[in-house]
């Protein structure tokens, strides 16, 4: 499993009223959650953002209220993954049991501007900038998690290992 697109780079402390606002919390539906995602910050985002593209933020990322909704609406714009500093507990759990990918690398995010392009490798806990020639190093993802992700998320995963679809 390994993702490349172009890094849209986002800062410190951002919440999930600004990942996806309250306002837009009726629907469950992925791709109108999408709609909105980071509306706050740039109402456009979610047009210039293409599938495989990758998401770099700062400290704290996804801090605030537990809804599962904003990292549907990152997956649901056919981000790849997320790469922060740091992220709030709730959000990394949400974001996996949903399969999104989320990478924890300061020095990367560090290193990224928007438009770099970006190669994730989450398996060998890899993160390249390719347009800078620069490779950090994130903790791994065990071999499971990465199974988990490739599912679709928990609820897809248990239900394979389970033999029930």
């Amino acid at each position: 499993m390994r993702f490349e697109g172009r890094a849209w780079v986002f800062g410190d402390h951002i919440d999930t009223d600004v990942i996806i606002p309250a306002r837009y919390l009726v629907s469950t539906d992925p791709a109108e959650l999408s709609r909105h995602c980071m509306e706050p910050l740039d109402p456009e985002f979610p047009a210039k953002v293409r599938p495989g593209d990758i998401l770099v933020a700062g400290e704290n990322f996804g801090s605030g209220s537990s809804r599962e909704h904003a990292p549907m609406a990152i997956k649901g714009l056919g981000v790849g993954c997320v790469v922060a500093a740091s992220f709030a507990r709730i959000f990394f759990r949400n974001a996996l049991n949903i399969g999104l990918a989320v990478v924890e690398c300061p020095e990367a995010v560090a290193g990224t501007e928007t438009g770099d392009l970006l190669r994730v490798d989450p398996l060998a806990g890899e993160v390249a900038n390719l347009s800078r020639g620069e490779v950090w190093w994130a903790r791994p993802y065990p071999e499971f998690l990465v199974h988990l992700i490739q599912e679709g998320g928990l609820v897809p995963y248990v239900r394979g290992r389970l033999g029930v679809r």
